[in-house]
């Protein structure tokens, strides 16, 4: 550790220096700069760098280094684990690194590391393109695409990961370096999955999609046709085509109404053709549109915490475990979501260090709340209802729906095959762990 006269002068070194703003704590600003989507997440950085480019990323990483302090990375979204503000660590801050430039002859963009989904959509959407996934607006572009995230149009178009083409990063001994197919192969496939293990990534290329039409509808239910609404919602997705996707929401008891999204990259006619099961039950209220997929979306600042199980299957069996886990969380913002994946998420590359790719289910258990009373009972209801799925747990694990839950599921999500592979590269990339705030690679 520096002492307090060297870490006083490298820190007005660092103010001086950063096109960018700097916090400490007591200084105006700082509380508001490392708050985060969950306010379970409250962890006070030793000093936050806001970086207004790559090179405000050099000299702050620097910094970390001459001081020997850990290094924390805020991208542009919610940052579910919680790790981007850490206790004591240098926290760089992307979020006025959003650029985005569309290439539509290419069908490609340039996306800065603090980009969020919604800023890009926004871009891509005037050429008629779209990146694979398509999550809600507030995601974190870098980390949806690096932790191998998932999104309602991955069924037919595969996860977005898959259309990464390069990556520009800041390494720990602050080295600009560029990862594709051609330059540095082996770390560019680290990235596929690997997540912010390997660098501060401030850039990503990524492959769009044409995506002259798209269609989304949210159908609700009474409670009383829970079990009804998924077993439908299940038919449709088995039994229609593999560009239909969405998700079915099952709620907390006391909670008005079940939910299930259908999404299609076409028409509304082809969107509505397979969705007879759903549309045969009686409904509550539709909502159709490009809002759809967005209308349930949780705002920030409550507490909160989620987490994934891959599941092998969906049979009648399960479908009522989810059900009564749905039925007794503790908190009224709690939900129990399931996706389906399959399709074009199944065919993509096995080759990068994304293990759940073959599920073709995924049950997403999350809690939202406002009381600090009520931490641990809704903690240990989304670590106890992954306890009840696990009988029927592909055994793999989606990080980017998954916060900090120790080394083994870090593993289960990146493959335990792949494992030594990305701890070596780990090891030439980062070989004291500075950047271990997040899903960590050991370096080997």
């Amino acid at each position: 550790m520096a002492s307090r006269s060297k870490a006083g002068a490298a820190l007005g070194a660092l103010r001086g220096d950063l096109a960018g703003e700097v916090f400490v704590p007591g200084d105006p600003g700082y509380d508001r700069a490392r708050a985060v989507f969950s306010a379970l997440a409250d962890r006070r950085p030793a000093v936050i760098a806001r970086c207004a480019d790559e090179t405000d990323v050099v000299r702050a990483v620097r910094f970390a280094r001459d001081l020997d302090l850990r290094i924390a990375v805020r991208g542009g979204g919610y940052g579910l684990a919680g790790t981007a503000p850490t206790e004591g660590a240098l926290l760089v801050d992307l979020r006025r690194v959003h650029g985005v430039t569309v290439d539509p002859a290419a069908r490609a963009a340039r996306v800065g590391g603090g980009a969020t989904m919604g800023r890009l959509e926004q871009a891509a959407r005037a050429h008629g393109l779209t990146l694979t996934g398509l999550p809600t607006p507030g995601v974190g572009v870098a980390g949806f695409v690096l932790g191998g995230g998932t999104g309602p149009l991955d069924r037919g178009f595969g996860l977005a990961v898959d259309g990464l083409i390069g990556v520009e990063l800041v390494t720990a001994d602050a080295r600009r370096v560029h990862a594709n197919p051609d330059e540095n192969p082996e770390l560019f496939w680290a990235l596929h999955g690997g997540g912010g293990n390997f660098g501060v990534v401030t850039a990503l290329t990524l492959e769009l999609r044409e995506l002259p039409e798209f269609s989304a509808t949210l159908l609700l239910y009474d409670p009383r046709y829970g079990r009804a609404v998924v077993r439908a919602f299940r038919e449709v997705i088995e039994t229609g085509p593999d560009r239909v996707g969405g998700a079915v929401m099952c709620p907390a008891a006391g909670e008005p109404l079940y939910g299930a999204l259908l999404t299609c990259p076409g028409g509304a006619a082809e969107l509505r053709a397979p969705a007879g099961p759903l549309l045969a039950l009686p409904r509550v209220a539709e909502l159709s549109g490009v809002a759809a997929p967005h209308a349930l979306e949780c705002p920030a600042g409550l507490r909160a915490h989620w987490s994934a199980e891959c599941l092998t299957g969906l049979p009648d069996g399960l479908v009522d475990v989810l059900l009564a886990r749905a039925h007794d969380a503790p908190v009224p913002g709690a939900t129990l979501t399931l996706r389906p994946l399959g399709g074009a998420v199944a065919a993509g590359s096995g080759h990068c260090p994304v293990a759940y790719r073959d599920a073709p289910w995924l049950a997403h258990p999350f809690a939202a709340w406002s009381d600090p009373a009520d931490d641990a009972r809704a903690l240990a209801w989304v670590r106890d209802t992954r306890a009840d799925l696990r009988p029927w747990s592909t055994g793999a694990a989606c990080l980017s729906l998954t916060g900090d839950e120790g080394a083994g599921r870090v593993a289960a999500g990146l493959g335990a095959g792949n494992l030594l592979r990305l701890e070596k590269l780990k090891r030439r990339y980062d070989p004291d762990n500075v950047f271990r705030c997040n899903h960590n690679i050991r370096p080997v």
